[in-house]
């Protein structure tokens, strides 16, 4: 429902700022790190949202970079993680820190935040770990040119976002990269790589 919220910083603490839009006051909860980049009262500053509705209560999550909501949505998204718990996770590191600690199965690290026990730990780890795996590697050579690049990366990242592993999502681009070139149009060029999946 909401993409972003712009507006002058009427109010702010650690876990939450008040944006006044055109007149009208919106709480929006938000982790340390959003908090360490606010502007000072009366000042403009945009903010990605994460609307929550709930039975017996709607709330607004707010985000300074499109990373801090990435891991966000990645982390309310595993089972016994609820918005309030992603974002002290969250506000524990900075996403680098975080990045790394799932990559190396730190679990003593995740335990130190409040609310963390061993068990939700190593769910995170095993749930994160394969999604932060060469997340920023380039794509093959022989799928890194021109138009193709374009549609192999964008179907990479549709499969990856439908849960896929990265190795398997991998192969499939290049099969359906093999079988279409580079001139399918994107939808065609995932339904074919979900074939080869």
């Amino acid at each position: 429902m909401f993409a972003y919220l712009k507006g002058l910083v009427d109010y702010k603490d650690p876990t939450l700022v008040v944006l006044d839009v055109n007149g009208v006051g919106y709480q929006i909860n938000i982790p340390l790190s959003t908090y360490e980049v606010l502007p000072l009262k009366s000042k403009l500053v945009k903010l990605l949202i994460y609307y929550h509705v709930r039975e017996d209560t709607q709330s607004l999550f707010g985000f300074a970079t499109k990373e801090e909501k990435d891991l966000f949505l990645m982390l309310i998204n595993i089972s016994g993680i609820g918005p309030k718990m992603a974002l002290t996770i969250l506000s524990g590191a900075t996403p680098a820190q975080f990045k790394n600690r799932i990559i190396s199965g730190d679990v003593k690290a995740l335990t130190f935040i409040p609310g963390i026990g061993m068990k939700t730990a190593k769910r995170i780890i095993v749930e994160l770990r394969e999604k932060f795996v060469g997340m920023d590697e380039e794509l093959p050579e022989e799928i890194t040119s021109g138009a193709v690049s374009k549609i192999g990366d964008e179907a990479l990242r549709a499969l990856l976002a439908l849960g896929y592993r990265r190795g398997e999502s991998l192969d499939a681009v290049k099969k359906a990269y093999k079988e279409l070139g580079s001139e399918a149009l994107i939808e065609k060029f995932i339904k074919v790589a979900l074939s080869k999946m």
